[in-house]
């Protein structure tokens, strides 16, 4: 009888407690000195383990960022040209582009030209997109076809020389002859093979753009990655209306290749469209030529298309 008290005493389960009560338990329990179900030093041990383990995992990602950072370059990408993502084909963008606030994947250009608020939209956005520009920069440099930029240093982009296409004449926007700006994407160590004579020109090149190399050749101006703008229909061409490139008709070779220098910005062509029709939509592409560009309509290679409706 006196080994069955025990073990019915041994056996007992414990007394039940209110949820308050247990609760109070399990965050201090007197008794056994645990807090939260743990003891002191199995809460120490559990510290301990756990600073180790995460301090190792952070010593090893560490050490595999230190590896992975040797083997960059901040200069230069590690993957250039063909063996990059972006190739060695590089792209031709128009600005100004749509407001923001419109649709991020339009094209059109589309303003009326007796509403000044209207034309102060896209003349800002040119101003925005020129501004860096007219900042000075040490490491800009005046350049020329016989004076290419020194070692270090980058060729200035004379805006003085931009013709009709000045802030101050907000671009004839206003005069419904709006200046539209062209610039080659940058692909770093990419040289153009530049067309610098009037000989073995391409069969699609337009007449009038041979005609402008063929008159270069006398002073020595045709190392550049030659540019022309149409209309992408006959009725296009019909409403386009002359047109005019300031400062030149290309980008000038001297301002390859982007090297990452300091101060760098990508030459740009102003496009002077000088009586393009009121009141309908022209569809226009703008194409750069270099023999190692190479040219897709369909999928945009070497060449921009955009919109133009002026009201």
């Amino acid at each position: 009888m006196a080994d069955k008290k025990v073990a019915e005493q041994y056996y007992a389960p414990p007394p039940k407690l209110g949820k308050w009560e247990g609760f109070r338990t399990f965050l201090w329990n007197s008794e056994t000195s645990q807090c939260l179900g743990r003891t002191g030093s199995s809460w120490a041990k559990i510290l301990f383990f756990y600073v180790c383990f995460y301090a190792a995992l952070v010593g090893f990602f560490a050490a595999m960022l230190a590896v992975f950072w040797q083997t960059l370059d901040m200069q230069m990408p590690k993957f250039q040209l063909d063996s990059s993502l972006i190739g060695s084909n590089p792209g031709l963008g128009f600005r100004p582009t749509p407001p923001e606030y419109g649709n991020v994947e339009s094209t059109l250009i589309w303003y009326k030209a007796s509403d000044n608020g209207n034309v102060g939209i896209w003349t800002k956005l040119i101003d925005e997109y020129l501004k860096p520009y007219s900042q000075p920069e040490d490491n800009r440099v005046d350049c020329s076809f016989k004076n290419p930029p020194p070692e270090g240093k980058v060729c200035k982009v004379p805006l003085d020389e931009l013709g009709r296409c000045t802030k101050e004449n907000q671009y004839s926007f206003k005069a419904k002859k709006p200046c539209i700006f062209l610039k080659l994407n940058k692909i770093f160590n990419w040289v153009p093979d530049v067309y610098n004579t009037s000989t073995n020109l391409p069969e699609k090149m337009p007449q009038d753009l041979k005609e402008h190399i063929k008159a270069k050749e006398v002073s020595k101006e045709t190392d550049m990655v030659w540019v022309s703008c149409g209309g992408e229909n006959p009725a296009d061409n019909e409403h386009i209306g002359a047109i005019q490139y300031y400062p030149r008709r290309g980008f000038p070779a001297y301002y390859f290749p982007y090297k990452n220098i300091d101060g760098y910005l990508p030459p740009v062509v102003a496009v002077y469209f000088e009586e393009p029709k009121t009141g309908v939509l022209i569809n226009i592409e703008c194409r750069a030529w270099a023999r190692n560009i190479h040219y897709d309509r369909a999928e945009r290679r070497g060449s921009v298309h955009f919109e133009l409706m002026i009201d």
